[in-house]
């Protein structure tokens, strides 16, 4: 079964080279050495390299490899930058982070669901990337403590980039988010500091960015 899903995961890198996604070594590696089968559920892992967004539970997914090859390189993450991730899910993402990060980088990621930052947590531990702190409560307050921050990844769509998430950024940090109403128009941009656009990724779609400066709780 193990080889079964290598197989099928450079079968993904090879076909998201082709497609133009994946064009950075350090995020062809980064898909190459994290088991995305690991941060799924079980009953989803013969879908977990097929290019696709998954049900994770909770009303919440685990995005399209495709899609996250896009937010990672709009990041341009490089080793030993501070990293905040806003909607921590299964873990997935934040573990392409570290290991992008590399270990003289540090990564913390929001998770407002209890259960889900639980599981994220276990997947984390268990592959190897325990070094990343997952954190329960608010994303679109950010998380001063650590502050500020050289990148921040918001994984979830909020009407605007908020505005503490701009704050807690860097001087020259960036901040790469999906904006628009949730389930409809959505474009994924990269803001600086000042909460300039600095460049529009295209289209998307994300589950809605729920908290204080996002989408108010059903």
């Amino acid at each position: 079964m193990v080889a079964m899903y290598e197989k099928e995961r450079e079968e993904l890198i090879k076909h998201l080279t082709q497609w133009g996604y994946l064009t950075k070594p350090e995020i062809t590696e980064a898909f190459r050495k994290v088991p995305r089968h690991e941060f799924v559920p079980e009953n989803l892992r013969d879908y977990a390299y097929a290019d696709q967004p998954l049900p994770i539970g909770y009303g919440q997914t685990i995005s399209a490899p495709s899609m996250i090859a896009i937010m990672l390189n709009s990041l341009e993450l490089k080793p030993g930058q501070k990293v905040l991730e806003i909607g921590a899910g299964s873990g997935y993402n934040a573990a392409l982070t570290a290991e992008i990060v590399g270990p003289e980088g540090k990564v913390f990621t929001i998770e407002r669901v209890a259960e889900l930052a639980e599981f994220g947590h276990a997947n984390l531990q268990k592959t190897g990337y325990g070094r990343v702190q997952v954190i329960v409560g608010d994303g679109t307050r950010g998380y001063k403590k650590e502050a500020p921050y050289d990148r921040i990844l918001v994984t979830a769509c909020a009407p605007d980039i908020p505005r503490p998430l701009i704050e807690q950024l860097k001087a020259s940090g960036r901040i790469a988010a999906p904006v628009g109403q949730h389930y409809m128009y959505q474009r994924w941009v990269v803001a600086d500091k000042r909460g300039e656009k600095k460049r529009d990724f295209g289209g998307c779609s994300f589950v809605p960015l729920v908290g204080k400066h996002g989408w108010k709780e059903d």
